[in-house]
């Protein structure tokens, strides 16, 4: 998959998820595909990922949920986008406070589905739009460190020593 495919393939991938249509947004996944989500967690295969963009996202993002993905680049496999959401929220405690969010995402592509998806988002700022009190941010963000600490890239990056793998890609370049 060229540039090109991948922007195309990222239009799809969003006018998908703001329809609403679960089992539509799944297809843009491998069959064994994972979706990291910042807010829902861990959604693993195509049911599972269905339930989470029709159930979840779209239940509480209400029906002006937007999604745009903007710079596609990849390489090989890896491709990454930059993006901004909004909605108004349906949740009762925070209906119809507006929330605009930007975010970076990282797709890998096999056989041109997505086998995994991750994202970063500053989901401090959405959940101050919501109006989210800060004793319940801080249990949030205490589970996003959680999170980010038992993965394995930070577990192998925080015991390498500093500069490590910049000298190791180096020599491979080198090499290469």
């Amino acid at each position: 998959m060229d540039s090109s495919e991948f922007n195309r393939f990222l239009a799809r991938f969003t006018l998908a998820a703001e329809s609403g249509d679960g089992q539509r947004f799944a297809e843009c996944f491998t069959p064994d595909g994972v979706y990291y989500d910042y807010i829902y967690g861990v959604h693993q295969g195509r049911d599972q990922i269905a339930h989470m963009m029709q159930n979840l996202f779209h239940r509480d993002a209400g029906e002006d949920y937007r999604w745009e993905m903007f710079d596609g680049v990849i390489d090989g496999d890896v491709g990454y986008a930059w993006s901004l959401s909004s909605f108004s929220s349906d949740i009762p405690k925070f209906k119809g406070n507006k929330v605009v969010i930007d975010g970076m995402s990282r797709f890998v592509m096999r056989d041109g589905l997505i086998a995994e998806y991750r994202e970063s988002v500053n989901g401090g700022v959405a959940m101050k739009q919501l109006g989210v009190e800060p004793a319940r941010m801080g249990k949030v963000f205490d589970r996003w460190i959680g999170w980010l600490q038992e993965r394995e890239e930070t577990k192998d990056y925080l015991a390498r020593p500093r500069g490590e793998f910049a000298k190791e890609r180096l020599q491979a370049i080198v090499k290469g």
